[in-house]
């Protein structure tokens, strides 16, 4: 047998060096940051999402929902995105609030459940088509650390009643509560996991010195149209669908030609109401609809004062922030503001070839 021939110094730094060159170059395409990375997501035909039977949508043009994308920051995308003004990097508490990934993604799929919800009553109802609005208690979106009942409540409960008392809406509990003195037992009932369950302790002063029990919450309702109406979002979570929901459903109820052939995109929430509120990212998805070629582009808007500014992202309500890139990005791109669903509605009955 032939001796194996001996590596020499040499060969072996060589190797070495290729080595680590080979997890040099892994790491900076894999290595997890402790950052999240924002940036233009994609602007989807509702076409896709929603479904009616006998009420299909043969109309011409697109109704989009808008998102941004979300990632996990590696060295090559860190890096990316630092040159890059349509991306932001995020710190992880900024964007989780400090939950687990489990947990924030519970809490995306709700608020998109609930936006859906919304959507079908706002359209049915502005169609004049019959549907049920139930009021089933309050979604706990978060735990305090402080929370008496931090040990009981779980994100994803649903609280039903405090003292045996049930309200239809959320101001009707939070008033209930803040009455009664800090450090008073309250029993609440809640339901976690489809069951019911019960748990006495003392309420907690807030920062506002008022009486709670420390959670973070948003209205839990249940909607039932006579007409079904079928909404599957994907992978897609967050409450800001909920304005292209109620156009793209109401449309299909009446089988009035709203877009005219268009591509129309936009964002913002929508409640009970038909009253549409804001969101965050606005400015990524311009860049979204822009790419998927939207001529109009419909955004939140309130009116702007010193004290608003002063917590908008980048100093700038939705609508400016919108206005503001898609002059810099997409001037052809019509922004129009809106307060409401019937703003957007009556802005596509009276602008059919803008």
């Amino acid at each position: 047998m032939k001796r194996l021939r001996q590596l020499s110094r040499r060969q072996w730094w060589q190797i070495l060096g290729t080595a680590l060159a080979v997890v040099a170059i892994l790491a900076f395409f894999l290595f997890p940051l402790p950052r999240y990375i924002e940036g233009p997501g994609e602007a989807d035909d509702l076409k896709t999402f929603v479904k009616m039977p006998g009420h299909a949508d043969k109309r011409s043009g697109k109704f989009m929902i808008t998102s941004v994308a979300l990632a996990q920051a590696r060295p090559v995308s860190y890096l990316y995105a630092k040159f890059n003004p349509y991306y932001t990097i995020e710190p992880v508490e900024a964007v989780t609030g400090g939950e687990s990934n489990a947990t924030y993604d519970k809490v995306q799929n709700f608020y998109m459940q609930s936006a859906i919800n919304e959507a079908i009553y706002t359209a049915c109802h502005a169609a004049k088509r019959p549907v049920k609005r139930q009021y089933l208690g309050i979604y706990v979106l978060s735990v305090d650390a402080n929370s008496p009942f931090k040990r009981q409540l779980k994100v994803g409960d649903t609280v039903t009643k405090v003292n045996g008392h049930h309200f239809d809406q959320m101001i009707g509990y939070q008033r209930y509560i803040q009455r009664q003195p800090v450090g008073a037992k309250a029993t609440i009932t809640f339901k976690h996991n489809q069951q019911t369950k019960t748990a006495t302790a003392k309420l907690m002063r807030l920062p506002t010195k008022k009486a709670g029990i420390g959670i973070t919450l948003t209205d839990n309702v249940k909607v039932t149209p006579k007409t079904k109406v079928t909404v599957d979002p994907g992978n897609i979570g967050g409450p800001s669908g909920g304005l292209m929901f109620s156009l793209q459903i109401y449309q299909q109820l009446t089988g009035e030609n709203l877009r005219q052939g268009r591509k129309i995109a936009g964002t913002g929430t929508v409640d009970s109401d038909g009253n549409v509120g804001e969101i965050g990212g606005i400015d990524k998805k311009i860049i979204a609809a822009k790419r998927a070629g939207a001529t109009v582009f419909f955004a939140p808007y309130i009116k702007p004062n010193k004290l608003i500014l002063k917590y908008e992202e980048n100093h700038q309500t939705n609508y400016q922030l919108a206005k503001a890139t898609a002059k810099r990005y997409a001037p052809k791109m019509k922004v129009v503001p809106v307060t409401s669903f019937k703003d957007a509605v009556q802005y596509l009955k009276t602008h059919p070839n803008k």
